[in-house]
C-alpha cells in the first residue's frame, strides 16, 4: 500500500508546527492501548505491528505531499523540516499475535515529540483495525475448532481495509484467503470457488460444472445451490466427480451458500458417502460468524470448510477498536490525563508490563504494570480500588514489552504472517478457557505495581482542581 507521512490527521501537523517553534527537541513517551475488548470478548489478539515497522522505516513526505501542505498556511521553516522528515525513534512492543487486554500498554513510542505526534494516526489506524479483525478471527477459529476457515470478505470490506483484514484474519487463525493481492504480498495461501453467475451464464448447470472441472481439475469446488441444492446441484456435482475420477482426478468439494446449512450439509454428506465420495469436502458460506458456526457445530452439521466474509472483515458488530495513544512522559517528567470517567485516566511514566505465569507456564489471569526500571514487583494493586491487591511472589513474571525499533530501524528481521499466527495460537493455548467463552467471560486482572500506583496518585492530586 502506498502510504506516506501525509497519512495523518491535520491536527498532528498543526500541533507539530507549534512544537517545531517552541520545543523542537522535546522527548516524548506515548503509550498505545485500548479500553475495552471488542465483541464482549475476554481477550484480544494484537495485530499490525510488522506493518507499522515497515511503514516507519521508510515514512516520508513526498514532493506532492509538500506541494499540498504549502497551500495550508504552514510556515516555510516547518515545511523545510518536513521535507527531510524521518522517524528516528524507539519502539517497545508486545509481540504481534500475543493475547492482550484492556488498559495496559501494548506498544510504547519513545521519540522526538514531533515524530511521535506525526505517526500517531497511522499507528492507531493500522493497529486498531488489525487487532479488531484478528480478535474476530480468533473467536471464529474457537467456534470452528479444527475446520478449515476461508476469509472471503474482500468485496464487503471497507474499501482497501480488506487488504489488511485478510492479513489480520490469518493471524487470528484463518487458513486461507480469497484476497489475491494480500495472499501474494504476505505469502498466505489463497483459495476460491465460483460464483452463481458462472453457472447462470450456461444454459445447463451440468455443463457449467464440467467446464469448470476441465479447466480447474485441482482444488475444484462446485457451487451447488444455484437452482436446487439436493435435486439439481448435488446430483450434477456427483456426475462430474465421477467423471473426474475416470480421469484420475478428484473433486475437492461442494459449496452450500444458502438455505438451512445444518440440514443441507447432513443430507449432502449422506448422499456423497452413498456415492463413495467420502473424500469430497463440504464448504459452507452465507453470513457466518462465531455464533452461527458455534450453532452449526452444536447441531452436528457436516461442514469441513467455513467461508466467512462480511462479519469478519467489518468486525461486526463493533466495527472499531477504541485504541488510544496517550502521552506518559515528556523530557523525562511524568504526564497524566485526568477525567471524571476513571477508565480514561491515563498512566504516567515509561513502563513495563509483566504477565503472571503459574507453575505450569499458563497465564494466571493477571498483568502487572510497573515503572520501566522498577525491579522486584511483589504486589499488584487495583488501579482504582484500594481494597484489592494481589501478591505476585508465587508467579513467574514475563516481561511483555521488548524493543523492536531503535533510531527508526528494526531490531530484528520481520516475522512472516504464518510465524505470527503460530505464535498467537501458542499463546492462546496458555489462556484458560474461562477467558475464551462467549457469554460473560472471566475478567482478566490488570493492576499497577505499588510504586507506580503511588506515583500516579501523587500526580492525580497535583493536577486535581
Amino acid at each position: 500500500m502506498n502510504i506516506t507521512a501525509a497519512y495523518t490527521d491535520l491536527y498532528q501537523l498543526t500541533m507539530s508546527q507549534v512544537y517545531f517553534g517552541t520545543k523542537p527537541d522535546g522527548k516524548a513517551v506515548f503509550d498505545y492501548y485500548f479500553r475495552n475488548n471488542p465483541f464482549n470478548s475476554g481477550y484480544s489478539i494484537f495485530a499490525g505491528l510488522e506493518d507499522i515497522l515497515d511503514f516507519l522505516e521508510t515514512l516520508e513526505f513526498t514532493a506532492s505531499d509538500m506541494a499540498y501542505l504549502e497551500q495550508h498556511g504552514f510556515k516555510k521553516d516547518f515545511l523545510d523540516y518536513l521535507k527531510n522528515f524521518r522517524f528516528q525513534g524507539t519502539i517497545y512492543s508486545c509481540k504481534e499475535g500475543d493475547v492482550v487486554f484492556p488498559n495496559r500498554p501494548i506498544l510504547q513510542v519513545e521519540a522526538n515529540i514531533i515524530e511521535a505526534q506525526i505517526i500517531e494516526t497511522l499507528l492507531l489506524n493500522i493497529l486498531n483495525f488489525q487487532t479488531l479483525i484478528a480478535t474476530k478471527a480468533s473467536r471464529i477459529r474457537y467456534s470452528a475448532k479444527n475446520a478449515i476457515l476461508l476469509d472471503m470478505g474482500l468485496r464487503r470490506a471497507h474499501a482497501t481495509g480488506g487488504y489488511y483484514a485478510s492479513r489480520a484474519a490469518a493471524i487470528g487463525g484463518f487458513d486461507s484467503t480469497s484476497n489475491v493481492k494480500a495472499a501474494e504480498d504476505y505469502n498466505m495461501p489463497s483459495s476460491g470457488t465460483m460464483a452463481h453467475s458462472f453457472i447462470q451464464s450456461y444454459e445447463d448447470e451440468l455443463e457449467a460444472f464440467r467446464d469448470f472441472a476441465r479447466w480447474r481439475p485441482k482444488n475444484c469446488v462446485l457451487l451447488v445451490d444455484t437452482y436446487n441444492t439436493l435435486r439439481s446441484g448435488l446430483p450434477n456435482a456427483i456426475t462430474v466427480a465421477k467423471e473426474m475420477e475416470s480421469r484420475g482426478e478428484q473433486l475437492l468439494g461442494v459449496r452450500l451458500d444458502s438455505g438451512d446449512l445444518s440440514y443441507l450439509s447432513k443430507k449432502t454428506r449422506k448422499i456423497l458417502d452413498e456415492a463413495n465420495l467420502e473424500y469430497v469436502k463440504i464448504v459452507a458460506s452465507n453470513q457466518l460468524d462465531e455464533y452461527v458456526i458455534k450453532s452449526l457445530k452444536e447441531q452436528g452439521a457436516s461442514i469441513d470448510i467455513f467461508g466467512v466474509g462480511t462479519n469478519l472483515v467489518t468486525g461486526k458488530p463493533d466495527a472499531a477498536l477504541d485504541g488510544v495513544y496517550k502521552l506518559s512522559e515528556f523530557n523525562g517528567e511524568p504526564r497524566i490525563k485526568l477525567s471524571e470517567n476513571i477508565i480514561k485516566v491515563s498512566l504516567p511514566f515509561k513502563k513495563q508490563v509483566y504477565r503472571m505465569l503459574d507453575k505450569n507456564g499458563m497465564f494466571y489471569g493477571a498483568d502487572a504494570i510497573a515503572g520501566f526500571t522498577e525491579e522486584n514487583v511483589t504486589n499488584m494493586e487495583h488501579p482504582f480500588d484500594s481494597r484489592k491487591s494481589l501478591n505476585l511472589d508465587r508467579f513467574t513474571h514475563e516481561p511483555l514489552l521488548e524493543k523492536v525499533m531503535e533510531n527508526g530501524k528494526r531490531i530484528n528481521s520481520p516475522r512472516t504472517v504464518s510465524e505470527i499466527a503460530a505464535y498467537s495460537k501458542s499463546r492462546l493455548e496458555k489462556l484458560p478457557e474461562e477467558y475464551k467463552r462467549f457469554q460473560n467471560p472471566h475478567i482478566y486482572k490488570i493492576g499497577l505495581s505499588t510504586q507506580l500506583k503511588l506515583e500516579r496518585d501523587k500526580l492525580v492530586q497535583k493536577h486535581r482542581f
